[in-house]
C-alpha cells in the first residue's frame, strides 16, 4: 500500500509539472501573438485552454483519491492539500493567458501606439515566476519560493509604469483610448499571473514548513 501511495505522489508531481508547462506555454504564446501580431498564436492559446481545464480536473481527482484512500498525515498531507491549491492557481494563470489572447485579437486590428517594451518585460518576469514556483515545489526549495514572492514587486512596479504611460496617451489624444485600454488590460492580466505565481510560492513554503505565510511573508524565519 505504501509503495502504491508513493507512486501516486510521484504521478501528482508529474501532473503538476505538465500543468505548469502548459500554462507557461500559453503565457509565452499569448505575449508573442501580441508583440508579433500573429492571429494563429491567438487561436493556439484559446484552444489550449481546454487541455488545461481537463488536466485541472484530473489533478483534483487524483488529490481527492489520495486523501480518501490513504488518509495521509504530516508532510504528505500538506503536499496534497497544497497541490490542490496550486492546481487551481495554475488553471487561473491559463485563464489569464486566454484573456491576453482575446485582448490581442482587438489590438492587432489597429496600429500600436508605441513599441512594446514594458509589457514583454512583465511577461518574461511573470512566466519565470511561474516556472520557479513549481521548481521550488519539486525541489522543496524554500529560498527559491521566497525569491518568487519578492519578485512580485517588480511586476507590480512595471504594471504601474505601463498604466501611467498609457493614461498619458489617453489624456493627450482621445483617439488612443480604445487601444490604450486594451493594453492596460493586458498589463493587468500579467500582474494577476504574477499574483498567482506568488500564491503558489506561498503554498510551497506551507508544504515545506507547515507555516502559512500569506499576508506576512517576513514574519517567519526558518532554520
Amino acid at each position: 500500500m505504501k509503495r502504491h501511495f508513493d507512486e501516486e505522489l510521484k504521478k501528482l508531481n508529474k501532473q503538476l509539472l505538465k500543468m505548469s508547462a502548459l500554462v507557461e506555454g500559453s503565457i509565452g504564446r499569448s505575449v508573442k501573438a501580441l508583440v508579433e501580431r500573429k492571429a494563429d498564436l491567438i487561436e493556439e492559446v484559446i484552444k489550449s485552454d481546454k487541455a488545461i481545464n481537463m488536466l485541472e480536473i484530473e489533478i483534483d481527482e487524483l488529490c481527492l483519491r489520495l486523501l480518501a484512500l490513504h488518509q495521509p498525515t504530516a508532510i504528505d498531507l500538506r503536499f496534497i492539500t497544497s497541490a490542490m491549491k496550486i492546481n487551481n492557481d495554475l488553471e487561473r494563470i491559463g485563464d489569464q493567458a486566454v484573456n491576453i489572447a482575446e485582448r490581442t485579437q482587438e489590438i492587432i486590428k489597429q496600429p500600436l501606439l508605441k513599441p512594446l517594451i514594458d509589457i514583454p518585460r512583465m511577461a518574461v518576469l511573470a512566466q519565470k515566476m511561474v516556472k520557479d514556483s513549481i521548481d521550488a515545489l519539486v525541489n522543496k526549495d524554500e529560498s527559491l519560493a521566497r525569491d518568487v514572492c519578492k519578485r512580485d514587486d517588480k511586476v507590480d512596479n512595471l504594471h504601474h509604469q505601463v498604466f501611467r504611460e498609457l493614461l498619458t496617451y489617453m489624456i493627450q489624444d482621445s483617439k488612443t483610448i480604445t487601444m490604450a485600454v486594451e493594453l492596460i488590460l493586458v498589463g493587468r492580466h500579467l500582474e494577476r499571473i504574477a499574483d498567482h505565481a506568488t500564491n503558489i510560492a506561498e503554498d510551497v513554503i506551507y508544504f515545506i514548513h507547515g507555516k502559512d505565510i500569506r499576508h506576512h511573508l517576513e514574519k517567519y524565519t526558518f532554520v
